[in-house]
């Protein structure tokens, strides 16, 4: 008897022995769900897929030129000289009043560091520069992730404003959660320094020598250590100076009669930014931006918690005069997703139970179901293999997966109980379904893992950007199949019998009339319907395989004459509306301004309308920033 079991064990293999061995089954399962969840808190989260970007950026600055001349002087020298590297696969080039700016796109595959060099060398034999452009910046593209944007609004002068909102960032960056924070919208503060002419003549100086002297006097140097018994002393100048006020008293010149004349006494000397024509009003005040962005492992959720705890306390301790609030939150999306995955996988749970409790035994349709969170949670096991991080791509991968994973553990689930119908032993009835179903649901699983297999091969930047998709979903196929083989048959072939004679009583007994009503209506749908209908397709099989055709041609028709539109990228109404205006070149900065203000005012026009100040969560007005003009107006509606 022992030899005829062992010899039966053999012939069952592996899907026989985890099916009788239900402690490695269950072992295997807990693996899945206590490393995926382990997995799962450990992995990167970020909003979008981190990838880098084989772009080189060019950038000169040619002070009052026009952008024919930026183009003729500066953009076809580049291009010219550019375009003939083996490693560049496309330029484009956008010429602004007083700048040039080329996009240097790489091929596939070219080393960054070395094509940005190659292309120094080349931009460097460049000798038709303008004599009177500035010198130029080259550097590879860096793709930032911004999380969530502070905006600080108020009547104040532009000075006071950049020193709260530089106060501000400064106590952002004590936080743990957060580490990278820019303001966005300021001009370069600078101090400004004027000596007459006549002063300079009259001491014997010239603004450089000047400007030297202003140098070495501000700035602050090192001059070594000194080894005592208490250890070693460095020594150092402080000389570093900030503000206006401590320009006064740098030394200039020393007069014959031991006069030292000081910096303070011939010249003017101003706190103020750098000459630029721009503005940015939030609501009619001026108003800067605080951007935070997400560096290395840090979670979004927490980044974007963080920056609403420090815009609560600044609220409470604002001056009346001045408003602060949070602005294109990034987390919200990635919160909204991952909320939908957890609603959609508690739905399909529940929809699954359901569906199988009409048909199959309860505990079955428990087990089946199952399947979707074990698959869910496990290929968080793989996906720091795989390079890949949780972020709204990957979450909208996982949301695809979940109508598809408990396919394979139906069609096993539902073999077995067949077999249980049928007479079989419970355990034996689990092997035997789980063994028949193999090479089914093996290709079942492949052909799903192949039709996303082209994702992985997509080059170029959207390759990378989605390369996160195939990766999540074959990584969920595989704990599928691994589940619904090696697990489910195990749950399947051991405990209380799937199938009883008797009728229990309560609630399973009504359950148990309910099954066998929409039992017996689908076997009677099965022989009335289906079966007829199956006879004369097969009898007429070119009839049938005739109208499949014409179907298909009727559709591909409706689609080829355009009432059926295709967008690889559907346009989703959001909750701001954006209006940009660029006006001519030379026109002047005030009639931007005149522009941007009656676009404005008719934007709040249009929100009254709507629902006023119900709907309307700020406006921000941009002048300037694509350049001296341009006028940009952001209408933002309450999500």
């Amino acid at each position: 008897m022992t030899g005829k079991l062992r010899k039966s064990n053999r012939r069952e293999g592996f899907l026989g022995w985890m099916a009788r061995n239900h402690v490695a089954a269950n072992t295997l399962m807990f693996v899945l769900l206590g490393g995926g969840l382990a997995a799962g808190l450990a992995i990167r989260q970020e909003v979008f897929p981190a990838y880098e970007i084989d772009i080189v950026n060019f950038r000169m600055s040619y002070p009052g030129a026009s952008p024919e001349e930026i183009e003729q002087g500066i953009i076809l020298a580049v291009e010219e000289q550019v375009r003939g590297l083996e490693v560049v696969k496309r330029m484009e080039a956008v010429a602004r009043e007083g700048s040039a700016s080329v996009s240097i796109e790489l091929m596939d595959g070219a080393n960054p560091n070395r094509s940005l060099q190659d292309i120094k060398n080349a931009i460097d034999r460049i000798s038709s520069f303008p004599e009177e452009a500035e010198n130029y910046t080259l550097e590879l593209a860096q793709r930032r992730r911004n999380v969530i944007q502070i905006t600080i609004a108020g009547d104040v002068s532009e000075r006071t404003l950049y020193q709260f909102v530089q106060s501000a960032r400064e106590e952002l960056l004590t936080r743990p959660e957060i580490t990278q924070v820019e303001i966005d919208g300021s001009r370069s503060p600078e101090i400004s320094i004027e000596i007459p002419q006549e002063t300079l003549r009259a001491l014997g100086l010239t603004l450089g020598e000047v400007a030297e002297m202003i140098g070495r006097s501000a700035v602050d140097v090192p001059a070594g250590g000194i080894r005592t018994d208490a250890g070693e002393v460095l020594l150092r100048t402080t000389e570093r100076r900030t503000f206006a006020s401590e320009f006064q008293d740098i030394p200039i010149l020393s007069l014959n009669s031991g006069t030292k004349v000081r910096l303070g006494d011939i010249a003017t000397i101003r706190d103020g930014f750098e000459i630029a024509e721009s503005e940015r009003f939030f609501d009619g005040k001026r108003a800067m931006d605080l951007d935070i962005y997400q560096v290395g492992d840090e979670r979004p959720l927490d980044i974007a918690r963080a920056a609403r705890e420090y815009v609560a306390e600044l609220q409470q301790r604002l001056p009346e005069n001045m408003t602060v609030l949070t602005t294109r939150d990034r987390s919200i999306d990635y919160r909204d997703r991952m909320s939908l995955l957890l609603k959609n996988g508690g739905l399909g749970l529940a929809l699954v139970v359901i569906v199988l409790g009409l048909f199959l035994n309860p505990r079955l349709a428990f087990w089946v179901a199952l399947g979707i969170p074990i698959s869910v949670i496990g290929s968080l096991l793989l996906l720091p293999a795989l390079d890949a991080s949780i972020n709204m791509i990957s979450l909208f991968a996982f949301i695809v997966t979940l109508g598809i994973v408990v396919d394979d553990a139906v069609i096993v689930g539902e073999n077995v109980w067949h077999k249980v119908e049928q007479g079989s032993p419970r355990l034996e009835a689990a092997i035997a379904g789980a063994r028949e179903m193999a090479i089914p649901v093996f290709f079942a699983v492949i052909t799903n893992i192949i039709a996303f297999v082209p994702l992985l091969f997509v080059p170029g930047s959207t390759g990378r950007f989605f390369g996160v998709l195939p990766a999540v979903v074959i990584a969920v196929f595989t704990i599928s199949f691994v589940e619904c083989l090696l697990v489910l048959p195990a749950h399947l072939g051991h405990g209380k019998p799937i199938a009883e004679n008797n009728t229990p009583r309560g609630p399973l007994g009504l359950l148990r009339r309910v099954q066998r009503r929409f039992s017996d209506g689908f076997e009677w749908f099965t022989e009335r319907m289906y079966v007829p209908l199956l006879r004369q397709c097969l009898s007429h099989r070119y009839l049938t395989a005739a109208v499949f055709v014409a179907g298909l041609a009727v559709i591909w028709t409706w689609y080829d004459s355009g009432r059926l539109e295709f967008n690889f990228m559907p346009q989703i109404t959001g909750d701001r509306v954006d209006c940009e205006v660029l006006l001519p070149y030379g026109a002047a900065f005030e009639e931007a301004q005149r522009i941007a203000h009656h676009i404005e005012e008719a934007g709040l026009r249009a929100t009254d309308k709507a629902g006023g100040p119900d709907i309307l969560e700020g406006v921000a007005r941009y002048v300037g920033r694509g350049g001296a003009n341009t006028a940009d107006i952001n209408i933002s509606l309450v999500p």
